[in-house]
Formats: structure tokens, C-alpha cells, sequence
């Protein structure tokens, strides 16, 4: 894989890009993580910008793209729905003209996917997706990372996600697992199983790679054999009001003990997005205790995003 051919490509979704070259962001991640961790700044970014466009809040999202893009130099710019005109009295296309001719990249957080999409078609810049209604690519590149660094190859491990089978994470998940060979399960209520669309997508990945993919409504045969369980708010940002419904529905979903347990694999780790409501979708006992990963998973935001802009700008 030739890695000149990363310049100047968006982040919109994992369904874009080659095992091959997923392949390379995961393992320049890992190249820049040891270098943080020996305490080098090479300073690539010197002179670059990017814009950081956010319509949901968010901590490791912006954290890491700040963060990442200062150490090596650059300068992030953040501007809030209630600081640019994105939409109202400005359209998608004509905004994403202006910040393409003044910076180096994009990134872009909200609500749909059409957004990012736009900013990618018209900036002329690489424009990356920190998470959209239909997607979060970012998110799902550093959970590869963080069951690497577990378990060496992620090829032929099993994760499941447990919990609303339809939202951004779950299908990131199952685009990411097809492409790299991980036997990916949703353990989701029949109302929340991930639509028809993003299975027909994840089919030829999975046939090629030996990936399976399995969606269940039994939460305890989804999780058997997984080398990782994976769980998300019941409630996702903008279905606030849905939450007495979400939490009747999704109760018998809870990661707790038993179900942890049920893996039947003493090394199985647990693995949430964050934030987390302990006692909802997962226990305390499960988040807190020796099996989760999640701190890890939230450290490896910044170097999975931190080599993505390495390899694209």
C-alpha cells in the first residue's frame, strides 16, 4: 500500500477505504502512541489548520483533534452552530468553499451524514467525520486499536455490541470488523436491529476478509466466544425524549457481571464509547473492574485520530 495515496482523502466512513490501508492507520497509530509515550513532538503540523466544526458537544472527540493537531504543531480552530452560519443563513456547500480555502482540513461532528458529506465534496480539503447520526469512524478505529493492543491480531477475534444495534457506533463497528476479519455480533432488541442497508454493504467486506456477521435478539448466545463485548448509552444525543421507552426496551441488555460471565472467556475485556451511564447500559462493577478497557479505548481517540490527519493532510 502506498501510503501517498492517503493525501488529501476524507474520513467519512471505513466503507471507503481497503483492509490494506486501515491496516496502515492502525499501525501509524501505534507509531505515534510510542512516540507520546517517549515524550517526542516531531512538529508536523507547523503552519497548518484545521477547523473543528461541532453541532453535538463532545469531550474525547475534540479533546483529541485539538490535542493532537497542537502537539505537532498546528493550530485547531473551533467554531460551535452558534459561531458560523453552517446551514442557516449560509448553505453546507458555500461554508465548506470558504473553510476549504482557508484551512488544511476539516473536521466535522453533528447530526447527518449528508453534512460531512458535503464538506468533503466541496471543501477541497480532507474533511473527517468525528461522528455523524449514521456513523463514527473515528470511534471504531481506535476500538480495533485497543483490542490489538489486547490481543495481538484482531483477525478472527469476536466482538459483540450489545444494546441499540441501529446507532453510530454499532454500525461503524460492523463496517470496520467486515473489512478486518473480526467476527462482529449485535445483541439488540428486533425494534433496533442495524437496517438492511449497512448489512448489504458489510456482506461482500465480510465474505472477503472470513468475517461473520450475527444479529440476535439474545443477548447471551450474542456475547459466547467474544473476545470483547461492547455497549452504548441507551439514549443517544438528539432522542432525549424517547428514554422511558429506550430503558424498558433495552434493560435486558445490560453488561453486567452475568453477562460478562457468559463469554464463557476469563480474558474477554469490556469496551464502551463513553460516556457511560453506570447502572444503565453497563454496571459499575463491569466499568470499573479489571476487564474494562474503556480508559484505554479513550486514550486511543487521540492517536488513532492523530495518525489519520498524519496520513491525509
Amino acid at each position: 500500500m502506498d501510503p501517498k495515496k492517503l493525501k488529501g482523502r476524507s474520513l467519512l466512513s471505513w466503507k471507503d477505504y481497503t483492509p490494506e490501508e486501515i491496516r496502515y492507520f492502525l499501525d501509524l497509530s501505534k507509531q505515534v502512541k510510542a512516540e507520546k509515550k517517549r515524550g517526542e513532538r516531531p512538529q508536523r503540523f507547523v503552519g497548518k489548520t484545521i477547523a473543528l466544526l461541532f453541532e453535538k458537544r463532545s469531550t474525547r472527540t475534540r479533546c483529541s483533534f485539538e490535542t493532537a493537531f497542537g502537539e505537532e504543531g498546528g493550530h485547531p480552530v473551533f467554531l460551535s452552530s452558534q459561531d458560523i452560519q453552517l446551514g442557516a443563513k449560509e448553505s453546507v456547500e458555500d461554508t465548506a468553499r470558504v473553510l476549504g480555502r482557508m484551512f488544511d482540513a476539516i473536521e466535522f461532528r453533528g447530526f447527518k451524514q449528508s453534512t460531512v458529506d458535503t464538506l468533503a465534496k466541496y471543501s477541497g480539503v480532507p474533511v473527517y467525520n468525528g461522528l455523524t447520526d449514521a456513523f463514527h469512524p473515528t470511534q471504531a478505529l481506535a476500538d480495533l486499536m485497543t483490542i490489538e493492543e489486547e490481543f495481538g491480531e484482531s483477525k478472527g477475534r469476536k466482538l459483540c455490541f450489545v444494546g441499540d444495534g441501529r446507532n453510530n457506533v454499532a454500525r461503524s463497528l460492523m463496517v470496520i470488523c467486515s473489512q478486518m476479519g473480526l467476527d462482529f455480533t449485535i445483541a439488540s432488541p428486533r425494534e433496533l436491529f442495524p437496517d438492511a442497508e449497512i448489512r448489504a454493504i458489510c456482506e461482500p467486506f465480510a465474505k472477503k476478509s472470513g468475517s461473520k456477521i450475527v444479529v440476535t435478539d439474545d443477548p447471551a448466545s450474542g456475547v459466547a466466544g467474544a473476545d470483547a463485548i461492547y455497549t452504548d448509552v441507551w439514549v443517544s444525543m438528539g432522542e432525549e425524549a424517547l428514554k422511558a421507552e429506550r430503558t424498558k426496551l433495552l434493560s435486558p441488555y445490560q453488561v453486567n457481571a452475568k453477562l460478562m460471565a457468559a463469554t464463557g472467556k476469563p480474558s474477554s475485556i469490556f469496551l464502551h464509547c463513553l460516556p457511560a451511564v453506570k447502572g444503565e447500559e453497563v454496571t459499575e462493577e463491569v466499568i470499573e473492574g479489571s476487564r474494562s478497557r474503556v480508559w484505554d479505548q479513550a486514550e486511543n481517540r487521540k492517536h488513532t485520530i492523530k495518525a489519520i490527519m498524519l496520513a491525509t493532510i
